[in-house]
């Protein structure tokens, strides 16, 4: 049984949030991945030779123990299990990391606890597992409705396969969402929005829809620039993405941030406690956090290489490569860049209380008089058209 002042990890997600504070968070990455897809610039790698995976959960659970002093008293309201892909994560091991996080904090009532998976069939069949150890949101990552597109993208699932793990996942778990990738090579407008209004066919509560973008570094990176890979181009993509907000809005699913779409009250509240600055604790290689402690910010980030963050762990009790002190304009910079993400957007008064400079009333005036920007008492918010051209706004405002 869990020492948790509310509810066991299995009843966790249950109730009302109870937390009195601030959300805090727990995100643990799992950095392992049956193959590299071509498009990913995340931290992930595959091990063929398989890992040895009590020792990677002594670390986790050693590396908890260092941010469980450092963020002490806190009331976890949410847990990602991301990765990589934790659905290659042994049930039992997703749940000894939720049983130490319930032990080092109290694990709020209502807690969402979120684990991202991908849906072959032998990841699909550990997902009573999962439930049964905790987790009370899955993230599946569908990435396209068709064979061939998922071929192009690396994926190892067939669409029946991920299909068929989406209706496993909704009949185990109580919030379920997937992602897709569009504005794929070859793909038109007339065929994303039938693929879309598709997929609105299998959602439950939440959807990831994500532009593709291409990303320094990967395969897909080098045959854009070989020529060998043509996206839509921009003004193709940019279309994709209104009509993503239209059809995604008449089915009751709207945007809540630029990528991800719920039917309110139903957004990940994981993501939301990123964007809207809040504390989170970052375990396992390649983790990133955010801890204030005497009432400084601190960014920390974790050693990439597995081998090495579990080798550092091992003898330091953590694997930070890094630890920055923010100071207030920092931290209030921050901000900024996450929440005009969200279609709730910036709060001034929050952004002043955290350290920010007065944002320039001038360019602010001109965004609204253009039609991309909207106040609202001490709320400013991009438009639909200011969140096409978003990036440029947000460098402005935060010169």
């Amino acid at each position: 049984m869990l020492k948790t002042k509310t509810k066991t990890r299995a009843e966790a997600g249950t109730g009302t949030p109870t937390s009195s504070g601030e959300p805090f968070g727990v995100y643990v990455h799992w950095p392992f991945c049956a193959a590299k897809c071509p498009y990913c610039d995340f931290n992930s790698h595959v091990r063929h030779g398989g890992i040895d995976a009590e020792r990677f959960l002594a670390g986790y659970l050693r590396e908890l123990s260092h941010f469980a002093q450092r963020a002490a008293g806190r009331s976890v309201t949410s847990v990602f299990f991301g990765g990589g892909t934790p659905s290659l994560m042994p049930p039992r091991i997703t749940g000894a990391i939720l049983d130490a996080i319930a032990s080092h904090w109290t694990l709020d009532r209502g807690a969402e606890i979120t684990l991202e998976a991908n849906p072959t069939s032998v990841e699909a069949a550990n997902f009573r597992g999962y439930a049964a150890a905790g987790v009370n949101r899955l993230s599946l990552g569908v990435q396209a409705l068709d064979d061939a597109s998922l071929t192009a993208l690396g994926r190892l699932h067939t669409a029946d396969e991920a299909l068929a793990a989406l209706r496993l996942a909704r009949q185990t778990f109580g919030r379920v969402s997937f992602d897709l990738i569009y504005a794929r090579e070859g793909q038109s407008r007339a065929a994303w929005k039938d693929e879309l209004s598709r997929a609105l066919g299998f959602a439950a509560d939440h959807l990831s829809l994500y532009q593709l973008t291409i990303e320094d570094g990967t395969p897909f990176a080098a045959l854009y620039e070989a020529g060998r890979l043509r996206p839509p181009e921009s003004e193709d993509a940019r279309a994709m993405y209104l009509l993503t907000q239209e059809v995604c809005e008449a089915a009751g699913l709207p945007a809540y941030e630029i990528s991800n779409h719920a039917v309110p009250g139903s957004e990940s509240r994981h993501n939301l406690l990123y964007w809207r600055g809040h504390d989170y604790a970052g375990i396992g290689a390649g983790a990133h956090a955010r801890v204030t402690q005497d009432g400084v910010r601190h960014a920390l980030s974790t050693l990439r290489l597995p081998e090495a963050w579990l080798e550092q762990v091992e003898v330091q009790g953590h694997g930070l490569a890094s630890d920055e002190t923010l100071t207030a304009s920092e931290a209030a910079e921050e901000y900024l860049l996450m929440a005009l993400r969200l279609v709730e957007g910036l709060d001034m008064a929050r952004f002043a209380a955290l350290g920010g400079a007065a944002l320039d009333e001038a360019l602010i005036e001109t965004f609204v008089a253009e039609g991309l920007l909207r106040r609202n008492g001490t709320r400013l918010t991009a438009t639909p058209s200011g969140r096409v051209v978003l990036e440029r706004l947000i460098l402005e405002l935060a010169a």
